[in-house]
């Protein structure tokens, strides 16, 4: 599959979407999981997930992939799980910002792991506005580490950068997957191993109840989740991984407002400074020259 021209500031306005949509999509799921609990919450939303892609996608489909792009495929989807179920873990036991500002080691994993794996030449602004953002997440640690620790939290920082570990190997997995195969493809994909996956853990981890009074807070975040794949995948076949992972670092405003606006989580000096930090890197980094398309198998 020949991949789509470079835009690379499109791809990165459209990244940020994403992470504001997916962002947004964490709060409701704090909430599912305080209420109902992880694997219920994670369970139920891998089944309306799977059931909107196939919606979206299957009426559209001209052919199913390729064995090397279904693997990817599978590859990713299981990323994707562990990744999940580690993060909303975590959510469940400290505060969004703090979740949010662990998670942003991820990029600069991503970086390394893309010139490695993708041969994509990382770029000095990029390197640049990685560090300066990450000086960020230094500075909010910092004020976390003032604060008083509650029960669960250091078990639930454990998990946090567990998932931060599975998503940097996600943006590089997500960068191929989407020079492979379409948005939608890619949607379904993920959504089907995601459900086989929660499903086939059924008789170890036990049933779920039906969540009765749950229903519109699942359908919004498995909406939600499935746009926030499409956005991705619009974005990651259009921009370098190393480009575009920076983006993830504007997630933090979002869990800084959300997490104060809907669980009363407060947001100290030390995130709003690294807030400052965070963006500047965000913005330095959005007006990096392109450079050439380096040669990627598609695996199509």
């Amino acid at each position: 599959m020949t991949a789509p021209r470079q835009h690379p500031i499109l791809a990165f306005a459209v990244a940020l979407a994403a992470v504001g949509v997916l962002s947004v999509m964490d709060a409701v799921m704090k909430g599912l999981v305080l209420a109902i609990g992880l694997y219920a919450t994670s369970v139920w939303r891998a089944l309306v997930s799977l059931g909107l892609s196939s919606l979206l996608y299957l009426p559209r489909r001209r052919a199913w992939p390729s064995r090397d792009v279904a693997r990817l495929h599978i590859l990713r989807g299981a990323v994707v799980t562990a990744m999940g179920l580690l993060f909303f873990f975590g959510l469940a036991r400290i505060p969004m910002a703090q979740a949010l500002a662990l998670t942003f080691i991820s990029p600069l994993i991503a970086l390394f792991l893309a010139a490695l794996t993708l041969g994509e030449k990382v770029g000095r602004r990029t390197v640049i506005a990685s560090v300066v953002a990450f000086a960020g997440v230094l500075v909010i640690m910092a004020g976390q580490a003032r604060a008083e620790m509650g029960e669960g939290v250091l078990i639930g920082t454990i998990a946090i950068l567990g998932s931060a570990v599975c998503y940097a190997v996600n943006i590089v997995l997500m960068r191929r997957q989407s020079l492979a195969a379409g948005p939608l493809e890619i949607g379904f994909f993920q959504s089907i191993t995601v459900a086989a996956l929660m499903f086939a853990s059924l008789p170890f981890l036990g049933g779920v109840a039906w969540p009765t009074d749950q229903w519109p807070a699942i359908l919004a975040a498995a909406l939600m989740g499935f746009s926030g794949v499409l956005l991705f995948a619009f974005a990651y076949a259009r921009g370098e991984a190393s480009y575009l992972a920076v983006t993830e670092y504007s997630g933090f405003l979002w869990a800084a407002a959300l997490g104060w606006l809907v669980f009363a989580e407060p947001v100290s000096p030390y995130t709003l400074a690294g807030a400052v930090l965070i963006v500047g890197g965000c913005i330095f980094a959005a007006r990096e020259r392109p450079r050439p398309e380096p040669e990627i198998e598609a695996l199509a």
